[in-house]
């Protein structure tokens, strides 16, 4: 009895970020589920914010995941591991490990495919009406928590979440030294596709925004060119040239990262013949584009949705220093009601903003 009251009472302690309305995070207990044998509890130190966190802060949805009860929030994590179950052999207690956030079924289709992303039956931390992980403490499958090497932070062990979205689009695309390509928004997934585009050996890259500020954010990560742009629709050729001009030879691959009917017009309007179109933002769940002269030119529309397979190859570019995300990470906070509330204020206002990271 006495071992039972005090595993409660250390449930008790857990607390988490929970969002229980439009712009209403609380910080309140979060009793996890027992420890499975193939599991593994974390104390979570490190965890960034992600836009669909500021969707579903701001609006209580993020496409069609909408928040129906309290939530804990948040998904690109880190931490150091406190307790494994009894058939865990890959990681022992005080192991620092990023931890994917997506737990999938095993057994559908797509996961035998090895195309786990698109279960219909995933679990993904902070994606309702699955809770997330700002909390101290979290429950996870061991097999989805990757060992940081020991010159990998962990902010850098959660900024593998965002990164595996850059790394999935480069390989969908199959990105190589012979690929120019033109990046359609400089916000975080834009930079990491960036990023990941740059390890991938991409020599030459053209990246947009409408801000300033993320252009100039682009060009110190290692853009070629940097072209700012306009919401206007009626601009799409004049920029289209301005880009093209930018690039100086074909444009290969476009990664839209926004997700507008202006952004994919451009996207499509800019690449060449035979060449690949990747839809990574998912801004509008419709889009009014020119389809019919983009297929006529036989180039390629490519979907993305979140990744598969890219945490070891994500760690392995930030040991060897192919990827920095360390600039990326503009804002710190601490997890205290006024801080949390200050964090996504932060994040969701934009600005200077780029990753909100919470350390925990």
């Amino acid at each position: 009895m006495e071992t039972q009251a005090k595993a409660d009472a250390e449930e008790e302690t857990n607390m988490a970020a929970w969002l229980l309305g439009i712009k209403n995070l609380k910080i309140q207990p979060y009793h996890l589920p027992p420890l499975g044998p193939h599991h593994v509890k974390v104390q979570v130190k490190a965890l960034g914010i992600c836009g669909s966190d500021v969707h579903h802060f701001k609006t209580m949805r993020c496409a069609n995941f909408i928040v129906k009860k309290p939530m804990v929030i948040g998904h690109e994590c880190a931490g150091i591991i406190e307790e494994v179950g009894t058939e865990v052999k890959s990681l022992v207690v005080g192991d620092r490990v990023a931890l994917e956030p997506g737990i999938s079924c095993g057994r559908c289709r797509h996961c035998k495919d090895g195309r786990y992303n698109l279960c219909p039956e995933m679990k993904f931390f902070g994606s309702p009406p699955t809770n997330g992980s700002l909390a101290n403490k979290v429950v996870h499958p061991a097999h989805l928590c990757y060992k940081l090497p020991e010159n990998v932070s962990l902010e850098e062990g959660a900024m593998c979440e965002p990164l595996s979205v850059g790394v999935h689009a480069c390989r969908r695309a199959n990105i190589n030294p012979e690929t120019n390509i033109l990046i359609i928004g400089s916000g975080p997934i834009g930079l990491v596709t960036l990023l990941a585009a740059r390890a991938f050996g991409a020599p030459r890259i053209v990246i947009t925004d409408v801000d300033e500020h993320r252009l100039s954010i682009a060009k110190m990560l290692g853009a070629s060119e940097v072209v700012q742009v306009s919401t206007d629709v009626q601009l799409v050729d004049e920029e289209v040239a301005r880009i093209q001009n930018a690039m100086g030879c074909d444009i290969d691959v476009s990664f839209d990262c926004v997700g507008y009917d202006k952004t994919m017009t451009t996207a499509l309007n800019a690449t060449r013949a035979g060449g690949k179109v990747c839809l990574i933002g998912l801004a509008l769940s419709k889009m009014t584009v020119p389809l019919t002269p983009a297929a006529a030119r036989e180039t390629d529309v490519i979907g993305i949705f979140r990744y598969r397979n890219t945490y070891p190859l994500c760690l392995d570019f930030l040991q060897t220093g192919k990827i920095d995300v360390k600039p990326l990470i503009t804002h710190r906070f601490g997890f205290s009601q006024e801080e949390i509330e200050q964090a996504f204020e932060t994040s969701a206002g934009g600005g200077n903003a780029i990753k909100v990271m919470f350390n925990l």
